[in-house]
This record gives C-alpha cells, sequence and structure tokens, in this order.
C-alpha cells in the first residue's frame, strides 16, 4: 500500500496538463524580474538621461547625469501620483504612473530643462512641474484610428500579442506611398520663390503672390508630388518626381460585431499583393533661370520598384537618389548633373537572389540599403554582402569607384552606431566575430575608414544594446543573455571607461518559484558544418525520467532572426507549464548570418528552414530521453502561422499538430513589399510550391487555424482560402473565427485556445471544462 501511494503522489507530482499546471502557468506570468533597466533616453543636446527599471510593486524612474557621475530618482514619486491625481481625478500609485510602460500611449517627455515632464492621459497632454508638482491638462491629442489599418511591417508575435507598428517606406513611388494631393508648398533656399503643386503641375511663386507654370505634362494619371519637391542649395535648379499611379487593390471587411451599432460594417483598405503594377516615379530636372525643363533619361531606371527622394549636393553641383528595381536584385545611387540632366551610376549593386535592407542608421528609413555620404559625397560609405557577409566599403563619389573594403571576414555589420568624420572613424556593432561566442550576439567595435584599428567596445559573453549621447561623449551598454540577467553600465567613448554601474537584474522571483534558464542548444543543419542555434524551455516540475512532447514555436520570416537572446522571463514559460518541452530555432533562411545562410529563402519560403529545424530536434532527442519526437507540435502567428501549417503540409511525418494564427498562407495572397523581396517578381512557380492553399491536400495531422477577422496586416481570406482547400480535400481541422479582431487576435492573450489544442491532442488528456471553470483561474482546489 505505502509503495502503491508512493507511486500515485510520485504521477501527480509530474502529471501533465491538470487543472494545477494551468494554474501555475498563469501565475508565473505574474513574476517579476526586478530592477531590469529599461532602454536610455538621452535628454536632448544634454549628458543626462533617464530609464525606466521593474521594481516590486511596479515601475521606477531613473535620472543619470554623465558630467556629474551621478545616478538618482527622476522625480519624487508618491509625490507626483498625487499631484496627477489631484488634477486628473485618478488613482495612480508611485509605482503605477501613467506613463509606465504597460499602459503609455505616449512616452515620458522631459523639458523645461529637466524642470518639468509632459506625458498622455485618456488623450490629453498633461504637464506636471517638478518644482512645485503642478500638474496642467494640456491639448487634445487625436485617439487611434478605428478599423482595419494600413498593412504593417512583418513581424513575429506571441500567441495573443498584439499587432506590430507598420513602418513607412520613404520613397516616392513605393506601395506604401499615399497619392493624394494636397495644396503645400516648398519655397527656394533664398526664399525668392515657392514651388507649388496646382493641377498636377508644378508653380512657381513670387512673394507677391505672382504664379506661373514651370511645368504643363502633369496629369490625374501622371502628377507631380509635392513630398518630392527638391530645390537646390543655390536657388537655381528644382527636381521633381512625376508619379504614373498603379493599381490600388482593396482588400474588403465586413466587421460581423462593431462595438458602436448592431449590424454588420463594410470597410475596405488600399493593399497591394505580388504583381500588382505600382506607382511609377520620374524625376525631372528644372533650371530656374531660363524655366526649362531637362527630361532625365531613365535607362539606368527602367523599372522601379521604389525611388528614394532626390538629395542635392551641398555645391548643388548635382542630386542623387537611389533605385531599388522591382525584383529586389539591382539597387543603383545615381547622381544627376544639374546643368545637363545626364543621369550617371555611382553605386551599381546586384544579387542573384535579394537585397537585404536591415542594415541602418539612426537617420536612414526601411527599404533601403545603408549609404553615408563624406565631404558632401566626394565619398560614400556602403554597405554590401558582395563578399558574401554584411560589410562596409569606401567609394570615391565623384569616380563611383571602391576606394577600399573596410570591414571584412566570416562576420556581419548588423548596424551603424555612428561616423566620426573628423577622426575618419565609424563606429558599428556587429556578430559573429568572437569564435567562442554565439554569433548572435552583437558587440560594439570603431574601425577607421581605411580599415584598420578595429577595437572593441564591449567585451561581455552577451548580446549587447548601445545608446550613445547625443555628443557621442558617453554610451550605455545594456547586455545579456537569455541565462544571464541583464546588466547596464554607463561608459565614456574616449576611454571606454566604466562611469557608473546602472543596473543589474534579479532574477531571485523566477528562481524561487523554480524556474530553470532556458537552455542554449546547437546542432548541425543540412549542410553538415553549420552551426544551427536554439533554445530549450522545460516546465518547473521537470522530470528527467519523463517523457515530453516537444512543441516548436516558429517564425522564420527572412527579414529577422528570433530565437531570444536577452534575459526575461520565457514567453514560452507558460506553455511549458502544462507539461511540454517548448523550443524555438533560428534554421536557415533567416538573416543574421552569412549571404548564403539567408540566400536560402530566396523563392523558397516554404521551406522555413525545415531540414534543419528537424536536424535540430534530432539532435536533442539524441542527447535527452525526455525529449520525445514522437509527439512534436508547433504554432507561430503572421508568416509563423504560414510556416506552422507548413510544417504540417510538408513534413507530415514528424510536425504531427499545429496552431496557426494569422497565417499569410499564400504568398500571393500577401503584402507585395514583404513577398516579393523574398519570393521575387514576376509571379512564377515558386508561389504556388510554397503556398498551404495548393498543398492543403497534404495535410495528415490535426490543426487549428485561428482567423482575425478584420487583419489588417495578413488579408484573412488567405485563412479562408486554406480553410476551402481543406473542405475540397475532405480533411478535417478546426477553426477559430474572431469577430473584430486584428493581426494577432489580441483578444486571445489571456485565452487557453493553443494550450489546450495542444494539452487534447498530444498529451491525450481533456482540458479543464471552461465552461464550468472560470477563467483566469482564481484558485485550484485538488488535482
Amino acid at each position: 500500500m505505502l509503495l502503491a501511494a508512493f507511486a500515485l503522489s510520485s504521477a501527480l507530482a509530474f502529471a501533465q496538463g491538470t487543472l494545477t499546471d494551468y494554474q501555475r502557468a498563469q501565475s508565473i506570468q505574474k513574476l517579476t524580474v526586478v530592477n531590469a533597466p529599461g532602454p536610455a533616453n538621452w535628454i536632448g543636446e544634454s549628458r543626462t538621461f533617464w530609464y525606466a527599471k521593474l521594481v516590486k510593486g511596479g515601475t521606477q524612474y531613473m535620472l543619470v547625469d554623465a558630467d556629474n557621475e551621478t545616478k538618482a530618482p527622476a522625480f519624487d514619486h508618491p509625490r507626483l501620483a498625487t499631484a496627477i491625481n489631484t488634477a486628473a481625478a485618478t488613482k495612480y500609485t508611485a509605482l503605477t504612473l501613467p506613463f509606465t510602460p504597460a499602459r503609455a500611449a505616449t512616452p515620458l517627455t522631459f523639458i523645461d530643462t529637466q524642470k518639468s515632464i509632459q506625458f498622455q492621459i485618456a488623450n490629453f497632454l498633461w504637464k506636471c512641474t517638478l518644482t512645485d508638482y503642478a500638474c496642467t491638462k494640456g491639448a487634445a491629442i487625436p485617439g487611434p484610428q478605428t478599423g482595419p489599418r494600413a498593412p504593417d511591417i512583418e513581424m513575429p508575435l506571441e500567441p495573443g500579442g498584439p499587432p506590430t507598428d507598420g513602418l513607412e517606406f520613404p520613397q516616392v513611388g513605393s506601395p506604401n506611398t499615399p497619392r493624394a494631393q494636397t495644396p503645400s508648398t516648398s519655397h527656394s533656399p533664398d526664399a525668392k520663390l515657392e514651388a507649388i503643386i496646382q493641377n498636377f503641375n508644378i508653380f512657381l511663386r513670387t512673394p507677391d503672390g505672382k504664379s506661373t507654370a514651370l511645368s504643363t505634362d502633369g496629369s490625374e494619371g501622371n502628377a507631380y508630388t509635392t513630398r518630392s519637391l527638391a530645390w537646390s542649395p543655390n536657388s537655381q535648379h528644382l527636381v521633381a518626381y512625376k508619379v504614373r499611379p498603379g493599381y490600388d487593390r482593396q482588400v474588403h471587411y465586413i466587421e460581423s460585431s462593431p462595438t458602436d451599432q448592431l449590424q454588420p460594417k463594410h470597410t475596405s483598405i488600399t493593399y497591394r499583393k505580388p504583381g500588382d503594377a505600382l506607382d511609377i516615379a520620374t524625376p525631372t530636372l528644372f533650371s530656374i533661370p531660363d524655366r526649362k525643363q531637362l527630361d532625365i533619361d531613365n535607362a539606368l531606371f527602367p523599372n522601379p520598384y521604389s525611388l528614394s527622394l532626390p538629395i542635392w549636393w551641398k555645391d548643388g553641383r548635382a542630386f542623387t537618389f537611389e533605385y531599388n528595381q522591382r525584383g529586389h536584385q539591382i539597387y543603383r545611387v545615381i547622381e544627376v548633373i544639374a546643368q545637363t540632366g545626364t543621369a550617371r551610376t555611382l553605386i551599381d549593386e546586384t544579387t542573384k537572389s535579394f537585397f537585404y535592407y536591415n542594415l541602418l542608421d539612426a537617420t536612414m528609413s526601411a527599404g533601403r540599403r545603408y549609404r553615408t555620404n563624406i565631404n558632401d559625397g566626394k565619398e560614400i560609405l556602403w554597405a554590401s554582402e558582395r563578399d558574401g557577409w554584411e560589410h562596409l566599403y569606401l567609394y570615391d563619389g565623384l569616380t563611383g569607384k571602391v576606394k577600399n573594403q573596410i570591414t571584412k571576414g566570416n562576420w556581419l555589420v548588423r548596424n551603424v552606431e555612428w561616423v566620426d568624420d573628423e577622426a575618419r572613424q565609424i563606429w558599428f556593432q556587429a556578430g559573429g566575430i568572437i569564435p567562442a561566442q554565439d554569433p548572435y550576439f552583437t558587440h560594439l567595435y570603431r574601425i577607421n575608414f581605411d580599415g584598420t584599428g578595429l577595437t572593441a567596445f564591449t567585451e561581455s559573453d552577451a548580446t549587447h544594446t548601445i545608446t550613445f549621447s547625443k555628443d557621442h561623449r558617453y554610451f550605455v551598454d545594456t547586455w545579456s543573455r537569455v541565462d544571464l540577467p541583464t546588466v547596464s553600465q554607463l561608459r565614456r567613448t574616449w576611454d571606454n571607461k566604466i562611469v557608473l554601474g546602472l543596473e543589474q537584474a534579479d532574477p531571485t522571483a523566477l528562481l524561487t518559484a523554480g524556474l530553470r534558464y532556458p537552455e542554449v542548444f546547437v546542432a548541425k543543419g543540412r549542410d553538415g558544418k553549420t552551426d544551427i542555434w536554439g533554445t530549450i524551455v522545460r516546465p518547473i516540475n521537470f522530470n528527467p525520467e519523463t517523457k515530453y512532447p516537444v512543441i516548436e514555436q516558429i517564425y522564420a520570416g527572412p527579414q529577422g532572426s528570433f530565437v531570444p537572446k536577452t534575459f526575461g522571463l520565457p514567453a514560452t514559460q507558460a506553455l511549458a507549464e502544462l507539461g511540454f518541452i517548448v523550443v524555438q530555432i533560428d534554421g536557415m533562411g533567416t538573416s543574421n548570418r552569412s549571404k548564403a545562410f539567408h540566400d536560402v529563402a530566396f523563392k523558397n519560403l516554404g521551406d522555413a528552414g525545415f531540414p534543419d529545424r528537424i536536424l535540430w530536434h534530432k539532435a536533442v532527442a539524441a542527447k535527452y530521453p525526455s525529449y520525445d519526437i514522437s509527439r512534436v507540435g508547433i504554432y507561430g502567428n503572421s508568416a509563423g502561422g504560414q510556416s506552422s501549417l507548413g510544417g504540417a503540409l510538408f513534413h507530415p511525418d514528424f510536425y504531427k499538430v499545429v496552431v496557426t494564427n494569422s497565417g499569410c498562407h499564400d504568398n500571393r495572397m500577401d503584402k507585395i513589399w514583404w513577398n516579393e523581396q523574398w519570393m521575387s517578381w514576376p509571379i512564377g512557380p515558386q508561389y504556388a510550391a510554397s503556398s498551404n492553399v495548393d498543398n492543403a491536400y497534404r495535410l495528415e495531422g490535426r490543426v487549428l487555424i485561428i482567423i482575425p477577422e478584420m487583419d489588417s496586416n495578413v488579408d484573412p481570406t488567405s485563412s479562408l482560402q486554406v480553410v476551402n482547400a481543406l473542405v475540397k480535400a475532405n480533411k478535417h481541422f478546426d477553426m477559430l473565427f474572431i469577430p473584430g479582431q486584428n493581426h494577432g487576435t489580441g483578444v486571445l492573450a489571456s485565452q487557453h485556445y493553443l494550450q489546450d489544442y495542444f494539452v487534447h491532442h498530444l498529451l491525450k488528456v481533456e482540458p479543464p471544462d471552461w465552461n464550468r471553470t472560470p477563467w483566469p483561474i482564481e484558485s485550484v482546489s485538488g488535482n
């Protein structure tokens, strides 16, 4: 009897999928890593910055004076809370102020030489002085737009996470450029004229109000745009783009359950898809003294995906723009001579696959290659993957010839922090320089324009985030790993001396609860030599003698790498607590490695790195008997929604259970700029080969398809077309169509459908009856 009782208690201790497991999964999400610092926010031109840090009960704000080497609370937190509550009739506490990261609608801003702060409450701007703690209500701030939005940038989302913010492309003629004509002007540098757009043409207006036409060839179907007007510094020339409209595809929505009326609503958004006709921008140059129009031969830019806005050299000799050819395989920096309108190529970059635009500096926008002009364009810093890695090159801006390669080696530049023209030095972050470290970790370096003097400014075996002061005399270095709590320091730039130790995160709450840090695991990929990196998260009550089903959280978008590299409570921990081992892997086709590693995605999004992922799983299983690869589930959102279902369709012998949310299941149905970059243009058979719709007939396992009704990032009909194909193939599946929700289906953040699906189909355990057991779980009695 004693033996039987012991066996029963052991079984209960390591039970999986029970109500107790759900309660623990829910409760650990409330755990806080105290003293974890947020980003450093330098205040204007000063050498003072503030940051928020998590403390028990909420958030505290700190102010650091770099010159005086001091750190103190940014304000009297209790006194400020009282002042806000008195003025706004609210109930904030000292550690739950209205601008805490969890609730902030607008960021905290220090003004009046740091004697006051501004923030937002309920769509109004508020100001509080930090001398007498008086708060006043300011102007109204426009509320958030309702209904569908323009397509966001494609990013991974955790289950139930909110949709990401979009990144706009500033190029003329790009798919996201608004085309509405609005009255606007552009004043000449000498203030003698202003250029205006009237009736789709350019007019010049004098200070006395007289205007004359500068162009006559603009029309509704080929109009000059205000946004592209650019005067030469000497006011002698004006350049403007004429834009021929493309096809404004509309995606339509029926909002079944609007909050302001009983009956459904119809809305639509402009949403271009692969293959659609684009706006075509054409630059035209005007000589102002003689009012002469100089048409520019477009032989060097015949088929633009987009043109960057024109930028004049300071001496007025010419202007430049960047040409991104449709298909993302030709990218040029083009210079147009002011006196003749003659175009020539300064930099000509080609690739057999696709260009990657993520190497940026603080002044650049998405969708462009990295370029910095030195000495008014006499020299140009340029980024290229031409040798197989993302590196920096120095060009002669007059001849268009490469002077020298600046960085080189089997590692890559991740981003440029700043360029010191006078010292002829570049400060940048790179990954993969230190052979023994995770190649995804970023470190700060400095190098001379001629490629000499490579110097490291960070040393810890972790990934580093750097924030410079405006004058670059100081920087904040924050670093961590998934198994190393966050550390933050203030350093001096000129000698790299540590000025102040700022914070060191305290993981006591996690460790006291029994959590173990994620395990970093490395295995060889499909070529037998390339390292594939991933993480393993196990439940608190993990028993190495128990077999655990495995769940992979996947996002394989080529625009980044996605396995966590920083410290914190793992987003996948709650799912693990139900009795699973949960993993994340960066397979081939994702970025931040070599060009060859990245190019696996070219015309091949259906691959999603699965050959590498499956080998990685098998390597883990070979090391750990508890890792049961006969029961593998997979889930993902957005492009991860496509990949998760693709795993079950293309590898049904390995992935048995799928939850796919907000999936772009056919790349012909999704946003043009993201899909044409990786899948190429024109549309070819590669699109069908990667399509979950065309391959739906392959389904063998169990799949839950989650569809947000109002998804403005991914056309929700993409998921419905999968449903249609599955029905036609006589396949069984499950579907959740959620009214009113946008991308990521945020309402599911506090729900349990994904968890239940894996518990039921992988653990073969019936989840709790949530119609009888309230959610969230307040208390649990028994088992």
